[in-house]
C-alpha cells in the first residue's frame, strides 16, 4: 500500500496517495473486481498494470460512461467535490444539501468507481470530471462551474458579493441561477475596482465573474458556493420525488397480470404455430413488412400495436428467426427452439417471454411511427432499438415493486410521477426517457408483468433473480382435458385444455371466442381440415368421443359424415396440373365459378380439368372456393398428411446469468493480469517510452498536477525535451502548461516518445 504522508496547517500529518494508480494498487483483489464489474470498459482489453487502469478511468468518455449511473444525489455530491475548495469528508458534509449519511455513503461509492480518489490533498475528482458535469446538456447537478485558481476561501468570496452593488449583486445571482455563464456584451475585460461603470464591470473588477474566452463570463466555483450560502443547492438533494399512487386491491390486480401473462403466452404460440406453415415474408432489408403485420395481427385479434409487441417478444426470445423458402427468399418462421419451448407449461413459456422482453432493447412501440427519415419503422426492423431500454423497464418494474401494498401507479399523474423519479435516478440520460417508461408500462401491462398498473408476487420474484414459474403457476387455472360438445355445433373448454388436445381441437374446430371458457366452433371447412391432415373418419369420431363429456351430439357426427363423403371429390395432379372428379357437374361448376378464372381451368374430358395453376397453389385456392380436393401422386393414389411445419435454427441466446457470471470472470481474469503486470511493472524503469505507458504517465502526471519531462518529436524531425505540467489529453493531442512562461502548448500525443517524472 503506497502512501505519503502531508502535514497540514494545524501540524497534523495528513494520510493520502500520490496518485489515482497508488490508490489501486492499495484496493483488494475484490474491490478492484468490483471496479471492473462496475466499469466494465476499464476490463476490455485486460490492462497491463495499475497505471494503465488508471489511465483508462481517467479518460472523458469512461468518466461519462460512470457519471451515467449516477442519481440525481450522487452527482450532486461529485459537483461538490468539483467547485469546494476544501475536499475532507466533513467540508463536503456541509456544502451538500443533504443528510451527511448520505453524503458519507455517496464519497464511498464515487471512491469505488475510481471517480474520486484521496490524495495527500483531500478528496480530489478525476480531471475529466469537471469537463463532464459542465460540458453536458443534461447534467442534473447544481450547475455550478469549476472553482477559479485563486482559491479563494468561500467565507472570503462571501464577503466580496457582500460589498458590491444591490444591481450587481442581482446580475450576480440571475447568473449562478443560469448555469454559472453569460455572455459580456460591452462590458470591458481587465478593469480595477472603481474603474467599473455597469453591474456587469463591477462584478469583473471584483473578480466575481472571469473571462473565459469567446465573449464569455464564467462564475467561479467558490462564487456560486458564495451565493447560496455555501451549500451547491438551495434544496435538498437526496430526496427523491414521490410517485402518486392509487388503490387497487391485490387480488384483482394479481388475476388481471396472471390473466395477461397467459394471454401473452397464448398469442405468441398461435401466432407461431401459424407461421409454421404459412411463414411471413421478410423484407430484404430486413424486418417485417406492414401487411404482414397486419395479417398476424387480424389472426390473433390485436391490433397492430399488440401484434408487433408479440412479433418482438418472440423474437427475442429466440422463437422466430428468417430462412430462405422454395424460391430462396427470406420469410420468418417459428425456430427449433419454438418446439422445446411448447413443451412447457403455461408459467414456464412466461417465464422465457419475460426475461427475453426484460432483456430486450427493442422498440416495438414504436412500429408503424415514422423515423428521422420519412419512413415507416417496421417491425424486426435492426435499427428499432435503444441501448437504454433494458435498465428504464428494470428500473420501472422496481419503482412500481415498491409501492405500498393494495396500491398501484395513479391513473393520470401515476406515470408522470413515475418519469420524474426516474429523471431522478438517471438525470444524465436522454430526454425519451419518458416514452421509454411509458412504453415499458404499457407492454408490462399486456405481458402481464403488471396487472392494473401494480407488480404481482411472481414479477418480484423475477427481477429478485428467482424463479418466478411457481408463484404464477399457483395463479393459473390448472389445465383440462376434456370440453363440453353441444348440440349447436360448439364445444366449451372449461379451463385451458392440454397441450396435446388444444393443438387436436385447434385442427378440427375453429375458436370462436376466448375467455375463462373457450368457445369452438365445428364448421365444414374445419372437419376438413383434419382431413387434409391424415384424419380418418374414425380417428375424428373416436377424438371427439375421448375429448368431449357430454354425448357427441348427432349433428356433429352428421357433420363428420358429411365432410368425409365430399373429401376426395377432386383430385389435383401434376400437368402443370389437373383437377379430375367421377362427378361431371362438380366439374362444371368449378369451371364456371366466377372466383375461378385466374385459376386458368380448362376441360379436356367431361371428369378431367387442367391448370396452368402449381398443385401447391392450386390446392388452397380450390380449398377456399369451398371444395375439399386432396393431392393424388403420379400412380393415382391419394396423398394425405400432416404437413410439417417450416424452422429455423435458433438463434444464439444470451441468458442473463451467463452474462453475469461470463462478467464476473472477465473481472477475475483481468485482476490476475493487473498482478502480474505489476511484477513485471517493478523491474522496468520509471521512464515510460511505449506509447500505452506514455499515455498513462500523462494522465497520472495531470491527476497529480506534477511536472513531467517529455521527448517529443517536432515537424522537422527533430527530438527536443521540454518540462510541461500536462493540463487534458483529448483528440489525440496534449495540452500543457510549460512552467518557464505559464503559457498552454499543444503536442500530438503519437509524437511524444518519453515522459519522465520531473524530479
Amino acid at each position: 500500500m503506497v502512501q505519503v504522508g502531508r502535514t497540514g496547517n494545524d501540524g497534523a500529518q495528513r494520510s493520502g496517495h500520490r496518485s489515482l494508480a497508488d490508490q489501486l494498487r492499495s484496493w483488494p483483489a475484490e474491490r478492484v473486481a468490483q471496479l471492473l464489474t462496475d466499469r466494465p470498459d476499464l476490463a476490455t482489453p485486460a490492462p497491463h498494470d495499475f497505471g494503465q487502469l488508471a489511465s483508462r478511468a481517467a479518460s472523458r468518455s469512461s468518466v461519462a460512461r460512470a457519471i451515467d449511473i449516477l442519481s440525481r444525489g450522487e452527482v450532486s455530491v461529485l459537483d461538490a467535490l468539483v467547485v469546494a475548495v476544501e475536499t475532507t469528508r466533513t467540508e463536503i458534509a456541509q456544502t451538500v444539501y443533504a443528510d451527511p449519511s448520505f453524503v458519507g455513503a455517496t464519497v464511498d461509492r464515487l471512491l469505488d468507481l475510481a471517480l474520486v480518489w484521496e490524495s495527500t490533498e483531500g478528496l480530489r475528482p478525476l480531471s475529466a470530471v469537471a469537463d463532464c458535469l459542465t460540458g453536458g446538456t443534461e447534467s442534473g447537478v447544481s450547475g455550478l462551474r469549476p472553482r477559479s485558481a485563486e482559491n479563494r476561501s468561500v467565507a472570503r468570496t462571501a464577503e466580496l458579493v457582500a460589498s458590491v452593488s444591490p444591481g450587481a449583486r442581482r446580475l450576480l445571482e440571475h447568473v449562478v441561477a443560469e448555469g454559472g455563464t453569460a455572455t459580456a456584451g460591452s462590458a470591458r475585460v481587465g478593469i480595477s475596482p472603481g474603474d467599473e461603470t455597469s453591474p456587469a464591470e463591477e462584478l469583473i473588477a471584483h473578480r466575481l465573474l472571469l473571462p473565459s474566452g469567446d465573449g464569455l463570463l464564467v462564475a467561479p466555483g467558490e462564487v456560486g458556493l458564495a451565493v447560496r450560502g455555501g451549500r451547491t443547492t438551495t434544496t435538498p438533494v437526496d430526496v427523491p420525488p414521490d410517485i402518486a399512487w392509487s388503490e387497487r386491491p391485490v387480488r384483482l390486480a394479481t388475476s388481471a397480470a396472471a390473466g395477461a401473462a397467459a394471454e401473452a403466452v397464448r398469442h405468441v404460440e398461435q401466432l407461431l404455430e401459424w407461421w409454421g406453415h404459412r411463414p411471413a415474408a421478410a423484407l430484404r432489408t430486413g424486418g417485417l413488412g406492414v401487411r404482414e403485420l397486419r395479417s398476424a395481427g387480424e389472426h390473433l385479434g390485436l391490433d397492430n400495436g399488440g401484434a408487433a409487441l408479440v412479433v418482438e417478444t418472440a423474437s427475442a426470445a429466440g422463437l422466430v428467426a428468417t430462412r430462405a423458402d422454395v424460391d430462396g427468399n427470406p420469410v420468418w418462421v417459428p425456430t427449433d427452439a419454438f418446439d422445446s419451448w411448447m413443451e412447457l407449461d403455461v408459467a414456464g413459456r412466461w417465464a422465457v417471454l419475460a426475461r427475453a422482453w426484460l432483456a430486450s432493447p427493442r422498440l416495438p412501440s414504436l412500429v408503424g411511427e415514422r423515423g428521422p427519415d420519412g419512413k415507416t419503422w417496421n417491425a424486426l426492423t435492426p435499427e428499432l432499438s435503444s441501448g437504454v431500454l433494458p435498465e428504464t423497464k428494470r428500473m420501472v418494474l422496481t419503482e412500481l415493486a415498491r409501492a405500498p401494498e393494495g396500491s398501484g401507479l395513479a391513473t393520470g399523474t401515476g406515470l408522470a410521477s413515475l418519469v420524474a423519479r426516474l429523471a431522478w435516478l438517471r438525470p444524465r440520460r436522454p430526454r425519451t426517457r419518458a416514452d421509454l417508461a411509458a412504453w415499458a408500462v404499457g407492454e408490462a401491462g399486456r405481458l402481464g408483468l403488471t396487472g392494473l398498473d401494480a407488480v404481482p408476487s411472481y414479477t418480484r420474484d423475477l427481477l429478485a433473480g428467482a424463479d418466478p414459474v411457481p408463484a404464477l403457476a399457483a395463479l393459473l387455472p390448472d389445465p383440462v382435458d376434456h370440453v363440453l360438445i353441444q348440440a349447436d355445433l360448439t364445444a366449451v373448454a372449461p379451463g385451458p385444455l392440454l397441450p396435446d388436445i388444444a393443438r387436436s381441437l385447434h385442427l378440427v374446430a375453429d375458436v370462436e371466442s376466448r375467455g375463462a371458457a373457450t368457445v369452438y366452433r365445428f364448421t365444414p371447412a374445419s372437419i376438413r381440415r383434419a382431413l387434409d391432415a391424415g384424419w380418418s373418419a374414425a380417428e375424428t369420431h373416436a377424438f371427439l368421443e375421448s375429448v368431449s363429456r357430454t354425448p357427441v351430439p348427432q349433428p356433429l357426427s352428421y357433420l363428420v359424415d358429411d365432410a368425409v363423403r365430399s373429401f376426395g371429390r377432386l383430385r389435383v395432379g401434376v400437368a402443370e396440373s389437373f383437377v379430375r372428379s367421377d362427378d361431371e357437374a362438380a366439374l362444371a361448376e368449378l369451371v364456371h365459378h366466377p372466383r375461378a378464372a385466374a385459376l386458368g381451368l380448362r376441360r379436356i374430358a367431361p371428369t378431367v380439368l387442367v391448370s396452368t395453376t402449381p398443385p401447391d397453389i392450386l390446392l388452397p385456392r380450390l380449398r377456399e372456393l369451398g371444395v375439399a380436393p386432396v393431392a393424388e401422386a403420379s400412380d393415382g393414389t391419394v396423398r394425405v398428411g400432416v404437413v410439417e411445419p417450416l424452422r429455423a435454427r435458433a438463434p444464439k441466446q444470451r441468458v442473463a446469468a451467463a452474462e453475469e457470471a461470463r462478467a464476473a470472470a472477465h473481472a477475475a481474469a483481468a485482476v490476475r493480469a493487473l498482478e502480474e503486470g505489476e511484477e513485471a511493472a517493478r523491474s522496468r524503469p520509471a521512464t515510460a517510452s511505449s506509447p500505452a505507458n506514455a499515455l498513462s504517465a500523462l494522465r497520472d502526471a495531470i491527476e497529480r498536477r506534477a511536472d513531467v519531462l517529455i521527448a517529443y518529436t517536432d515537424d522537422r524531425g527533430v527530438v527536443g525535451e521540454r518540462t510541461v505540467r500536462p493540463v487534458r489529453v483529448e483528440g489525440g493531442r496534449l495540452t500543457a502548461l510549460d512552467p518557464s512562461d505559464g503559457e498552454e502548448r499543444s503536442f500530438p500525443v503519437h509524437r511524444i516518445g518519453r515522459v519522465t517524472p520531473s524530479p
